[in-house]
Protein backbone atom coordinates (compact mmCIF):
# COMPACT_ATOMS: atom_id res chain seq x y z
CA UNK A 1 0.00 0.00 0.00
CA UNK A 2 1.18 3.84 -0.61
CA UNK A 3 2.09 5.84 2.10
CA UNK A 4 -0.22 7.06 4.45
CA UNK A 5 -2.86 4.38 2.61
CA UNK A 6 -4.98 2.97 5.69
CA UNK A 7 -3.72 -0.38 7.06
CA UNK A 8 -7.42 -2.41 6.85
CA UNK A 9 -10.63 -2.10 7.50
CA UNK A 10 -12.58 -4.74 9.58
CA UNK A 11 -16.48 -4.90 8.93
CA UNK A 12 -18.19 -6.37 11.79
CA UNK A 13 -21.65 -8.16 11.30
CA UNK A 14 -23.38 -9.21 13.73
CA UNK A 15 -26.13 -12.13 12.36
CA UNK A 16 -28.37 -14.49 13.55
CA UNK A 17 -29.93 -17.12 11.31
CA UNK A 18 -29.62 -14.61 8.73
CA UNK A 19 -27.87 -16.94 5.86
CA UNK A 20 -30.76 -16.08 3.54
CA UNK A 21 -29.69 -12.56 3.60
CA UNK A 22 -26.22 -12.60 3.32
CA UNK A 23 -24.66 -13.18 -0.86
CA UNK A 24 -25.67 -9.60 -1.05
CA UNK A 25 -23.64 -8.06 1.12
CA UNK A 26 -20.59 -10.93 0.18
CA UNK A 27 -21.21 -10.41 -3.47
CA UNK A 28 -21.11 -6.61 -3.10
CA UNK A 29 -17.90 -6.78 -1.09
CA UNK A 30 -15.88 -9.78 -3.40
CA UNK A 31 -16.43 -7.02 -6.11
CA UNK A 32 -14.46 -4.30 -4.22
CA UNK A 33 -11.54 -2.63 -6.12
CA UNK A 34 -9.72 -1.57 -2.72
CA UNK A 35 -8.13 -5.27 -1.57
CA UNK A 36 -7.59 -4.40 2.34
CA UNK A 37 -10.75 -5.29 3.62
CA UNK A 38 -11.81 -8.41 5.98
CA UNK A 39 -15.27 -9.20 7.73
CA UNK A 40 -15.72 -10.56 11.04
CA UNK A 41 -19.04 -12.58 11.65
CA UNK A 42 -20.37 -12.08 15.22
CA UNK A 43 -22.87 -14.86 15.18
CA UNK A 44 -26.05 -15.30 17.69
CA UNK A 45 -27.76 -18.58 18.60
CA UNK A 46 -27.69 -19.56 15.28
CA UNK A 47 -29.33 -22.58 13.73
CA UNK A 48 -26.94 -25.36 12.15
CA UNK A 49 -27.72 -24.38 8.24
CA UNK A 50 -26.82 -20.72 8.91
CA UNK A 51 -23.62 -21.98 10.97
CA UNK A 52 -22.62 -24.16 7.94
CA UNK A 53 -23.14 -21.50 5.48
CA UNK A 54 -21.04 -19.42 7.38
CA UNK A 55 -18.65 -22.55 7.81
CA UNK A 56 -18.59 -22.95 3.74
CA UNK A 57 -18.33 -19.00 3.60
CA UNK A 58 -15.24 -18.55 5.41
CA UNK A 59 -13.38 -22.24 3.92
CA UNK A 60 -13.50 -20.61 0.26
CA UNK A 61 -12.47 -17.20 1.21
CA UNK A 62 -9.95 -16.16 4.09
CA UNK A 63 -11.28 -12.94 3.95
CA UNK A 64 -14.29 -14.25 5.77
CA UNK A 65 -14.40 -15.01 9.72
CA UNK A 66 -16.65 -15.88 11.94
CA UNK A 67 -17.20 -16.06 15.92
CA UNK A 68 -20.45 -17.66 18.11
CA UNK A 69 -21.66 -14.50 20.07
CA UNK A 70 -19.94 -14.79 23.82
CA UNK A 71 -22.51 -14.43 26.73
CA UNK A 72 -20.69 -11.92 28.07
CA UNK A 73 -21.61 -9.62 25.20
CA UNK A 74 -25.25 -9.81 24.76
CA UNK A 75 -27.80 -7.98 22.28
CA UNK A 76 -26.61 -6.36 18.68
CA UNK A 77 -24.03 -3.76 20.43
CA UNK A 78 -22.52 -6.46 22.13
CA UNK A 79 -21.95 -8.24 19.24
CA UNK A 80 -20.46 -5.52 18.12
CA UNK A 81 -17.82 -5.10 20.84
CA UNK A 82 -16.82 -7.99 20.39
CA UNK A 83 -16.07 -7.65 17.11
CA UNK A 84 -13.93 -4.78 18.27
CA UNK A 85 -12.13 -6.39 20.58
CA UNK A 86 -11.23 -8.88 18.03
CA UNK A 87 -10.05 -6.33 14.97
CA UNK A 88 -6.66 -5.29 14.84
CA UNK A 89 -5.52 -2.20 16.61
CA UNK A 90 -4.69 -0.13 13.38
CA UNK A 91 -7.92 -1.23 11.72
CA UNK A 92 -10.58 1.12 10.25
CA UNK A 93 -14.16 -0.15 11.65
CA UNK A 94 -17.21 -0.35 9.97
CA UNK A 95 -20.32 -1.95 11.23
CA UNK A 96 -23.39 -3.53 9.09
CA UNK A 97 -26.45 -5.65 9.47
CA UNK A 98 -27.08 -9.00 7.11
CA UNK A 99 -29.21 -7.24 5.28
CA UNK A 100 -26.51 -4.26 4.24
CA UNK A 101 -24.63 -4.07 1.16
CA UNK A 102 -22.15 -1.82 -0.63
CA UNK A 103 -23.93 -0.07 -3.77
CA UNK A 104 -20.74 -0.21 -5.91
CA UNK A 105 -17.53 -1.68 -6.70
CA UNK A 106 -15.05 1.34 -5.68
CA UNK A 107 -16.92 3.03 -2.38
CA UNK A 108 -14.35 1.39 -0.09
CA UNK A 109 -11.56 2.81 -2.61
CA UNK A 110 -13.06 6.48 -2.65
CA UNK A 111 -13.61 6.33 0.85
CA UNK A 112 -10.57 5.44 2.34
CA UNK A 113 -8.67 7.58 -0.06
CA UNK A 114 -10.72 10.55 1.20
CA UNK A 115 -9.25 9.21 4.65
CA UNK A 116 -5.61 9.58 3.78
CA UNK A 117 -4.09 12.46 6.02
CA UNK A 118 -4.22 15.74 4.61
CA UNK A 119 -0.31 16.84 4.62
CA UNK A 120 2.47 14.14 4.24
CA UNK A 121 3.46 12.73 7.76
CA UNK A 122 -0.32 13.97 9.45
CA UNK A 123 -2.60 12.27 11.13
CA UNK A 124 -6.17 10.61 9.15
CA UNK A 125 -9.31 11.91 10.30
CA UNK A 126 -10.68 9.89 13.39
CA UNK A 127 -14.32 9.38 11.70
CA UNK A 128 -15.21 9.49 8.15
CA UNK A 129 -18.56 10.11 7.80
CA UNK A 130 -20.37 9.17 4.36
CA UNK A 131 -24.26 8.32 3.17
CA UNK A 132 -26.37 5.85 3.48
CA UNK A 133 -29.67 5.01 2.10
CA UNK A 134 -32.19 3.24 2.61
CA UNK A 135 -33.66 -0.18 0.71
CA UNK A 136 -37.17 -2.30 0.34
CA UNK A 137 -37.88 -5.36 -1.87
CA UNK A 138 -40.84 -4.51 -3.89
CA UNK A 139 -43.71 -6.79 -4.57
CA UNK A 140 -42.29 -7.71 -7.71
CA UNK A 141 -38.83 -8.96 -5.77
CA UNK A 142 -36.72 -5.75 -6.72
CA UNK A 143 -34.73 -3.38 -5.24
CA UNK A 144 -36.37 -0.05 -4.13
CA UNK A 145 -33.88 2.98 -3.08
CA UNK A 146 -35.94 5.23 -0.84
CA UNK A 147 -34.86 7.64 1.81
CA UNK A 148 -31.12 9.04 2.24
CA UNK A 149 -29.37 8.87 6.01
CA UNK A 150 -26.85 11.35 6.45
CA UNK A 151 -25.14 13.75 8.78
CA UNK A 152 -25.90 17.32 8.19
CA UNK A 153 -22.74 18.88 9.94
CA UNK A 154 -22.88 22.65 10.81
CA UNK A 155 -18.93 22.47 10.61
CA UNK A 156 -18.43 22.05 14.28
CA UNK A 157 -19.04 18.27 15.00
CA UNK A 158 -20.15 18.29 18.81
CA UNK A 159 -23.03 21.79 17.98
CA UNK A 160 -24.00 19.48 14.99
CA UNK A 161 -24.52 16.44 17.24
CA UNK A 162 -26.43 19.18 19.82
CA UNK A 163 -28.80 20.39 16.93
CA UNK A 164 -29.98 16.75 16.68
CA UNK A 165 -28.16 14.88 13.95
CA UNK A 166 -26.48 12.02 13.69
CA UNK A 167 -23.54 10.21 11.94
CA UNK A 168 -24.88 7.06 10.15
CA UNK A 169 -23.17 4.40 12.22
CA UNK A 170 -23.35 1.94 9.02
CA UNK A 171 -22.26 4.83 6.57
CA UNK A 172 -19.25 5.97 9.51
CA UNK A 173 -16.04 4.56 9.25
CA UNK A 174 -14.71 4.81 12.67
CA UNK A 175 -10.59 5.17 13.03
CA UNK A 176 -8.11 4.10 14.97
CA UNK A 177 -7.55 7.75 16.39
CA UNK A 178 -11.76 7.47 17.54
CA UNK A 179 -11.05 3.40 18.77
CA UNK A 180 -8.44 4.91 21.09
CA UNK A 181 -10.33 7.37 22.61
CA UNK A 182 -14.18 5.28 22.73
CA UNK A 183 -13.08 1.93 22.72
CA UNK A 184 -16.46 0.17 23.41
CA UNK A 185 -20.55 0.95 23.05
CA UNK A 186 -21.78 1.23 26.42
CA UNK A 187 -23.32 -1.54 28.10
CA UNK A 188 -26.70 0.26 29.49
CA UNK A 189 -27.77 0.80 25.48
CA UNK A 190 -29.73 -1.94 23.62
CA UNK A 191 -30.92 0.51 20.68
CA UNK A 192 -29.02 3.43 20.84
CA UNK A 193 -25.70 3.18 22.17
CA UNK A 194 -23.94 4.41 18.81
CA UNK A 195 -25.61 8.03 19.66
CA UNK A 196 -23.95 7.66 22.62
CA UNK A 197 -21.00 6.42 21.44
CA UNK A 198 -20.69 9.57 18.97
CA UNK A 199 -21.90 12.01 22.06
CA UNK A 200 -18.81 10.42 24.14
CA UNK A 201 -16.83 10.87 21.02
CA UNK A 202 -17.77 14.50 21.02
CA UNK A 203 -16.04 15.74 24.14
CA UNK A 204 -12.99 14.94 23.14
CA UNK A 205 -11.22 18.07 22.10
CA UNK A 206 -8.87 16.93 19.63
CA UNK A 207 -11.63 14.84 17.93
CA UNK A 208 -11.29 14.78 13.71
CA UNK A 209 -14.54 13.97 11.69
CA UNK A 210 -14.49 14.40 7.78
CA UNK A 211 -17.17 14.40 6.03
CA UNK A 212 -17.91 12.73 2.61
CA UNK A 213 -20.33 12.78 0.02
CA UNK A 214 -20.40 9.37 -0.79
CA UNK A 215 -23.02 6.80 -0.41
CA UNK A 216 -21.10 4.03 0.79
CA UNK A 217 -24.07 1.45 2.17
CA UNK A 218 -27.55 0.57 1.09
CA UNK A 219 -29.44 -0.72 4.26
CA UNK A 220 -32.63 -2.62 4.56
CA UNK A 221 -35.24 -1.36 6.33
CA UNK A 222 -36.04 -4.44 8.84
CA UNK A 223 -34.31 -4.30 12.48
CA UNK A 224 -33.76 -3.77 16.11
CA UNK A 225 -33.43 0.08 15.53
CA UNK A 226 -37.16 0.17 14.25
CA UNK A 227 -38.18 -1.86 17.20
CA UNK A 228 -39.47 -1.31 21.09
CA UNK A 229 -40.12 2.40 20.16
CA UNK A 230 -40.71 3.65 23.90
CA UNK A 231 -37.23 2.39 25.29
CA UNK A 232 -35.39 3.97 22.39
CA UNK A 233 -37.13 7.27 23.23
CA UNK A 234 -35.50 6.56 26.89
CA UNK A 235 -32.19 5.41 25.63
CA UNK A 236 -32.25 8.56 23.56
CA UNK A 237 -32.94 10.77 26.34
CA UNK A 238 -30.51 9.14 28.63
CA UNK A 239 -28.05 9.78 25.96
CA UNK A 240 -28.37 13.26 25.30
CA UNK A 241 -28.77 13.46 29.00
CA UNK A 242 -25.06 12.65 29.70
CA UNK A 243 -23.82 14.74 26.95
CA UNK A 244 -25.48 17.67 27.48
CA UNK A 245 -27.16 17.81 30.85
CA UNK A 246 -30.70 19.68 31.68
CA UNK A 247 -30.44 20.71 27.99
CA UNK A 248 -30.96 17.35 26.75
CA UNK A 249 -34.12 17.81 25.33
CA UNK A 250 -32.80 20.31 22.39
CA UNK A 251 -31.54 18.01 20.89
CA UNK A 252 -33.83 15.47 21.50
CA UNK A 253 -36.46 17.95 20.02
CA UNK A 254 -34.44 18.26 16.92
CA UNK A 255 -33.62 15.01 16.07
CA UNK A 256 -37.38 13.89 15.75
CA UNK A 257 -38.67 17.04 14.24
CA UNK A 258 -35.22 15.72 11.67
CA UNK A 259 -36.58 12.66 11.29
CA UNK A 260 -40.13 13.85 11.18
CA UNK A 261 -38.73 16.50 7.74
CA UNK A 262 -36.96 13.67 5.90
CA UNK A 263 -39.90 11.56 6.32
CA UNK A 264 -42.24 14.38 4.37
CA UNK A 265 -42.99 13.48 0.74
CA UNK A 266 -41.46 16.35 -1.76
CA UNK A 267 -41.32 15.89 -5.71
CA UNK A 268 -37.63 16.33 -5.73
CA UNK A 269 -37.95 13.18 -3.49
CA UNK A 270 -38.94 9.75 -4.98
CA UNK A 271 -38.29 6.09 -4.89
CA UNK A 272 -35.90 4.43 -7.41
CA UNK A 273 -36.12 0.89 -8.60
CA UNK A 274 -32.69 -1.09 -9.18
CA UNK A 275 -32.37 -4.71 -10.24
CA UNK A 276 -29.37 -5.45 -7.78
CA UNK A 277 -29.73 -7.87 -6.05
CA UNK A 278 -28.06 -10.89 -4.88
Amino acid sequence: MPPGAPTGLSLIVPTLDSYRLLPRLVNSLRRQSWPHWRVLFIDGPSGPEHRAWLDALCHRDKRFTWQPQEPAFPGIFGAMNQGILAAPADHWLLFWGSDDWAPGPTVFEDALEANRPATPGGDPPDLLVCRGRYAGTGKDGAIRLGRTTSFSSCGAYRLSLFLGSTPPHQATLIGPGARRRVDQFAAPFRLSADLDYFLRLSACADLTVRGLDLELVHMGEAGVSGQQTRRRLQEVRLAYGRAFGWLWWIPFSLRYIRRLWSRLPSPGRVWKRTGQGG
